[in-house]
């Protein structure tokens, strides 16, 4: 009589779980920590950010500036003002004091704004990968439509992100609703099967 091996039905069960375990760990860029969120309200300007600055009634002291590598701005009759960091208002209020303590004017009322921000840079499963430029309230997968949408590899519901804060670069997964910052990397990651 010989004996007849019946196959557990926990084995398929299981095999079934490790293999969805590999799978899942075996996705490019799901290893990475979470990106920190974008919550900062107010947009900082930095280097590549291009403002316009209007002196009222001062047509020598008005005109568009670009923040330099070193987060400066060359202004007319005030030289070198540092900007990275700054909010518009903020910036304002340096000029303001600026051309104030160099004696140029009694009450100056300086405006800022930012005409053309730092960009953004699209890689890997987009359409058009490239430069692209920010605009405030940018998400992922608006930076992903901009940059001609997915390809049909291309896995949808995050990415990887490269943030520089204070000098440092940091790379961390973003959900598609994540708030993006000037400057950031995004990579949109290929499927493997």
């Amino acid at each position: 009589m010989t004996a007849v091996r019946h196959a557990s039905p926990r084995r398929p069960t299981l095999l079934l779980a490790l293999l969805l375990a590999v799978a899942s760990c075996a996705r490019p860029g799901a290893d990475l920590p979470p990106l920190a969120e974008a919550t900062e309200p107010v947009y900082r300007l930095g280097p590549g950010d291009q403002v316009r600055v209007i002196t009222f009634g001062q047509d020598q002291l008005t005109g568009e500036f670009r923040v330099n590598d070193s987060g400066n701005l060359a202004l007319p009759l005030l030289g070198s003002v540092h900007a990275a960091g700054l909010t518009t208002t903020g910036l304002e209020t340096v000029i303001a004091g600026g051309l104030t303590r160099a004696s140029l004017l009694q009450a100056p009322s300086v405006a800022v704004e930012v005409i053309e921000y730092r960009p953004i840079f699209v890689l890997g499963e987009v359409a058009k990968p490239g430069q692209f430029p920010y605009q405030p309230g940018m998400t992922v997968v608006t930076a992903v439509a901009v940059a001609g949408g997915f390809t049909y590899r291309a896995i949808e519901d995050y990415a990887g992100v490269v943030r520089t804060d204070n000098g440092t670069a940091m790379e961390g997964r973003a959900a598609r609703n994540s708030f993006l910052r000037p400057g950031d990397v995004i990579t949109v990651f290929e499927r493997r099967f």
